[in-house]
């Protein structure tokens, strides 16, 4: 059976030549870059090296990028690290409704301590309204955490314009840019974020490799203490080796990047088109041109995304219906129902997130395969039957 797998922004395959640079820290360079003789200083060199990679991507100061566990702990680390170290200044933070559930979550635990949390809504294509973030700032705000790019529906949040309000009120602006690093160009030296949270996952590592961007003078309180390690901001003996990776990724991203959203845009396009023709009663769920080359979220009229997902998967098709950290949830989407979609349109929705190793061969299978199974899906949907004699 032919494989097809495009669900790359819940995780990638680790690119060859990631595994290939990790491959010598497991076993001959060792070291702990702590230690102070020849197996720590050698390995210390090759710990500040990916630190320059990762910062290259981003344009900014190596010394700005601290590495971390994952996304999440990246996010977690923002946000209760700037309500901790802020917590004399005022306890009010901004989100939106959209976020991550690492976002959300953690603002959910700070509310539970005291602290104050405005979930800005978001309009039909998913996206906030400025004036109203600007009405929600108060003198107790400390902190807007606002996505770059959403994980779901990928529409593009203007970052920009977040942070000039931010910085005109005086407040720290976060992003979570797991899903926008390596796919949209991000430049720190111009974009007026405080801190940027990204994960190696996303980028073609293993799991378990995290970074946080942190702008000089940003106060923040660590959430892992022990050790010295990365400027004293989070303790712990590094893990070489995937940050070795991450380097590594960062790298390629930074080497490829006009390469793969040229080819991601075509291949996501030329799905998006496909469809289009080969089948009614679809909807694109999120902005129609603001967002990530790779993403696409579509709702399929009166079926249930879960038997799509199912007959999918049982013909070689890897896909999603959400977030990975909530596809055993019944629920539809929390994304989709903030942006007003009617639950049983939500509840339809496929996501699509291709990746630098995706070809037209494998949009064209996806495009010979799902409209049938929509098709007789749609044959037993009593839903789809009555819509169908509505529009006679």
């Amino acid at each position: 059976m032919r494989r097809v797998y495009m669900d790359h922004n819940a995780t990638t395959p680790v690119h060859p030549e990631v595994l290939e640079a990790m491959m010598p820290f497991f076993q001959d360079q060792f070291g702990n870059a702590s230690s102070i003789h020849w197996a720590g200083r050698e390995v210390k060199k090759y710990l500040e090296e990916a630190r320059e990679k990762v910062a290259a991507l981003l344009n900014a100061s190596p010394e700005e990028v601290i590495f971390t566990g994952c996304g999440t702990e990246s996010d977690n680390m923002a946000i209760k690290g700037v309500a901790f170290a802020l917590r004399e200044s005022g306890q009010h933070i901004i989100t939106t409704q959209v976020e991550h559930h690492a976002v959300l979550h953690t603002c959910q635990f700070l509310e539970k301590i005291g602290y104050k949390v405005t979930y800005l809504p978001v309009d039909g294509d998913g996206l906030i309204n400025l004036e109203e973030l600007r009405r929600s700032i108060t003198d107790e705000t400390i902190l807007i955490t606002i996505m770059f790019a959403n994980n779901e529906t990928g529409t593009i949040f203007p970052v920009q314009e977040i942070g000039e309000i931010a910085r005109e009120k005086g407040v720290i602006f976060h992003t979570d840019s797991v899903q926008a690093v390596g796919k949209l160009a991000i430049d720190l030296q111009r974009l007026p974020v405080d801190i940027l949270s990204l994960s190696g996952h996303k980028l073609y590592t293993p799991k378990g490799i995290g970074a946080q961007y942190i702008r000089k003078g940003t106060k923040m309180a660590s959430l892992i203490h022990g050790g010295a390690q990365e400027q004293n901001r989070r303790a712990g003996t590094e893990n070489i080796p995937y940050i070795i990776g991450l380097g590594k990724a960062s790298e390629i991203a930074r080497r490829d990047f006009q390469k793969r959203r040229t080819h991601l845009t075509a291949l996501r396009d030329r799905l998006h088109q496909g469809f289009i023709q080969r089948m009614p009663h679809l909807k694109l769920n999120g902005h129609a041109t603001q967002r990530l080359p790779n993403t696409l979220n579509l709702s399929f009229s009166s079926i249930e995304g879960e038997s799509l997902l199912l007959n999918l998967d049982l013909e070689g098709i890897a896909v999603s219906s959400g977030s990975a950290c909530t596809s055993g949830s019944l629920e539809p989407s929390h994304v989709l129902l903030a942006m007003g979609i009617p639950h049983e349109i939500a509840q339809s929705a496929i996501r699509f997130s291709l990746g630098w190793n995706n070809t037209e061969e494998d949009v064209d299978y996806v495009l010979e395969v799902l409209p049938k199974i929509v098709q007789r899906l749609r044959d037993i949907s009593p839903l789809y039957q009555k819509k169908v004699a509505t529009l006679k």
